[in-house]
């Protein structure tokens, strides 16, 4: 057994790390720090606002207190909007990306040229924010909710899709050989080899997004694409803070209320 003292000897000139990963270590660390002192000096920030605002957050907190809840009514109508908008663009977003999922997912696209196109689909999905997406169809189909239900489905498309294509490409593909041994079509080898497997990974998928879409579908009316961001903005442009604060307060507790609704049926379906 070592000695007491030849262990002692040994702590002493342990290292976690070696000279080359020290100076790795610190050599990132200093290219990190350079990296973040250029990109401020980039931004062109005004130093002065930022000391600011504090003192001018304190104030408009100040004449958002309290909440006027006169304009309830129509705030309550327009969070009902903003729902609708949710839970109908997340529909017709599931509809839509089952089959690009399904020619995404290596395993089951008829052939390399589908796969790209599925992939192509997802990346140009995702690559483009929600406020574009709206921006653009409400030049297409003018101010409202038609807008803000398109551009919610075809953002959700991507996340949706490149979710359900990597559950279908994580499925045991015994079934799948079983049926196709027995001579089954492609149809009922979908039906019933790959459907009960991605069953529970496609409710989880399409309530999370139906949560995610129901926060984002909050800021939908800044850009006239319909629901209780066009009320919110409205307030903002006529200097209403205290509406603003009661339209801030609405938007909170539907968040709240989105989480509750998802996290109950997860339980319940999974």
């Amino acid at each position: 057994m070592m000695s007491t003292q030849s262990l002692q000897q040994t702590l002493d000139h342990w290292s976690r790390f070696t000279m080359r990963q020290r100076l790795m270590r610190y050599g990132g660390l200093t290219l990190t720090l350079l990296v973040v002192a250029w990109a401020l000096s980039s931004i062109d920030v005004i130093w002065e606002w930022v000391w600011d605002a504090p003192v001018q957050m304190g104030d408009l907190f100040g004449r958002m207190m309290p909440p006027d809840p006169s304009n309830l009514p129509s705030i309550l109508e327009a969070i009902w909007q903003t729902v609708n908008i949710a839970t109908l663009a997340t529909m017709f977003a599931v509809v839509v990306s089952l089959p690009v999922a399904y020619i995404s997912a290596q395993n089951t696209t008829p052939n390399r040229v589908t796969l790209w196109i599925g992939r192509f689909i997802l990346v140009s999905s995702r690559s483009v924010n929600t406020i574009i997406w709206a921006l653009l169809f409400v030049a297409i189909f003018g101010p409202g909710i038609v807008a803000g239900i398109v551009a919610i489905m075809f953002r959700s498309i991507g996340f949706l899709g490149k979710l359900l294509g990597e559950a279908i490409e994580e499925i045991d593909q015994k079934p799948v050989e079983a049926l196709e041994a027995c001579g089954a079509s492609r149809f009922k080898i979908v039906l019933y080899a790959i459907v009960p497997q991605i069953m529970p990974a496609f409710f989880a998928i399409a309530i999370l997004r139906w949560d995610i879409n129901l926060r984002e579908s909050t800021v939908l009316g800044l850009v006239g694409a319909g629901g209780i961001g066009m009320i919110l903005q409205g307030a903002i442009d006529t200097f209403n803070w205290p509406e603003v604060s009661m339209v801030l307060l609405t938007i909170l507790a539907l968040v709240v209320f989105g989480e509750v609704v998802s996290s109950y049926l997860r339980k319940k379906i999974l």
